[in-house]
């Protein structure tokens, strides 16, 4: 903990000194090249606001804006996965930077580039793919803005970047882990008052953990389209299709060259008042000699009281996530999550969103201005008994074909986040896993899992 102390102590003092400068940060965004500073061309000179526009030229319509981050997480982990690795207690702590630039030539020619820093100290078992990535380029990409007329926009992108959409259940930036995702790729992006959609096609990259080595695919592997209807009063629609290829798939069906399509759909409000999240998807394809037929559903319902006192949320989530129903078939029916988001069941879940039935109640409250709180209950339930457990990322981890037991699991969660100003925050949290019947069955001495970790986040 001392080290982490000492981070934590740098990072007030440059949290400090922007404040001291009397400077106004916008809210920072999940996708740090979404931030548009082009309306701080007239204000007032500070430091600060020169950082994020330094004009290029006398008219001010070319500028560049730099910007960064440093985040330090100290993990205490008490029987990762059950016990089965035998570590018990595992402490260790994460590290992460960035910088970057965003450079404009005009109103239609951007460049935009980062450089990343993730870094892992302590853990018994090494680094995970999550963990450690010394240094790399985490997006270099040019974009061209083709048409600008009114509120519609046509842009094309291309290079390495970042992607994220929706609720991150399938295409996520993965920004709780501490080595977020990117791609290599081609995107074109429209955009009006009520209406967008994205195409792309991506490869992705081999992470390793050193100094620029990831490497390529050479290959298209995620391509696709992602869209977006406003609906006056009444939400949001999104709607998408994509396309994945994997040369070495591992399910409990088998290992063999896998070719996905998923077609899905999502009607979601947040903000106050009722809130909803309502998405479904299929899936259809091949696997080896054999066919795909998977799907998920998902609905979390809640209402935000955001004219009351701490604006209490309540919400209930319930998701079914199918599973192979029958090995050696010939049809896989296990669910791909493709790209998803690390902490979509809790803030270090031990289990993925592949067959898999939940139900996650949870609610929030806002102390005061700069305090607020959380506690869920997750309930986990496999949906096929002919399919095992699978890792947050989707990865295989644990078969289950030979236990006729159900339940996994109960997780309870706790967590707080603590603004300290709009550059600098902290969140704690705490994680209890308390096994059920199926771990118990397959883990001789399955242990419960207790996950502990405090994070401080700078941002400028």
């Amino acid at each position: 903990m001392p080290k982490f102390h000492i981070y934590f102590t740098v990072l007030t003092v440059l949290a400090g000194l922007f404040a001291a400068g009397h400077v106004s940060a916008q809210g920072f965004k999940l996708m740090r090249y979404d931030e548009d500073y082009s309306t701080w061309k007239d204000s007032s000179a500070t430091l600060y606001r020169h950082m994020k526009f330094l004009p290029l030229n006398a008219s001010k319509r070319s500028y560049v804006s730099f910007g960064g981050e440093a985040r330090m997480e100290y993990v205490s982990f008490d029987n990762e996965d059950w016990g089965r690795m035998g570590i018990g207690k595992n402490n260790f702590l994460l590290q992460r930077y960035d910088i970057h630039s965003d450079v404009h030539v005009g109103s239609r020619l951007r460049f935009f580039g980062q450089l990343r820093t993730a870094l892992q100290g302590g853990r018994k078992n090494g680094s995970r793919p999550i963990d450690q990535d010394e240094l790399n380029v985490q997006n270099l990409f040019a974009e061209v803005t083709a048409i600008s007329s009114g509120s519609s926009q046509l842009k094309f992108r291309l290079g390495r970047q970042e992607l994220d959409y929706g609720s991150g259940r399938l295409i996520s930036v993965r920004e709780g882990p501490n080595a977020r995702l990117y791609f290599t790729g081609a995107k074109a992006m429209f955009s009006s008052k009520s209406f967008t959609v994205d195409a792309f096609a991506m490869q992705a990259d081999t992470v390793n953990p050193g100094v620029f080595d990831n490497k390529g695919s050479g290959e298209i592997n995620l391509w696709g389209t992602y869209g977006k209807l406003i609906i006056q009063r009444g939400g949001n629609l999104d709607f998408y299709y994509l396309g994945t290829r994997r040369d070495d798939a591992v399910f409990e069906e088998g290992r063999a060259k896998e070719l996905r399509h998923t077609l899905g759909s999502r009607l979601w409000k947040s903000g106050g008042g009722l809130i909803y999240n309502l998405e479904a998807a299929y899936q259809f394809g091949s696997f080896g000699e054999g066919t795909i037929a998977a799907w998920t559903a998902s609905a979390e319902l809640g209402y935000s009281f955001e004219h009351s006192k701490m604006k209490p949320t309540i919400n209930l989530r319930n998701d079914y996530i199918s599973g192979d129903r029958h090995q050696g078939d010939g049809k896989l029916g296990t669910f791909n999550p493709i790209y998803p988001k690390g902490g979509y069941f809790g803030f270090s879940p031990q289990i993925g969103p592949v067959n898999l039935i939940d139900i996650h109640p949870y609610a929030t409250l806002a102390l005061n201005s700069k305090l607020t709180v959380q506690g869920d209950v997750v309930f986990n339930w496999r949906y096929s008994l002919q399919d095992g457990v699978y890792r947050p990322s989707g990865s295989f981890n644990l078969a289950g074909g030979s236990s006729a037991k159900r339940y996994i699991g109960t997780a309870y969660l706790a967590s707080a986040i603590y603004g300290f100003s709009k550059f600098l925050n902290m969140n704690v949290g705490v994680q209890y896993f308390k096994t059920g019947d199926f771990v118990e069955d397959l883990i001789p001495n399955a242990q419960n899992g207790l996950f502990i970790n405090s994070r401080v986040v700078f941002k400028f």
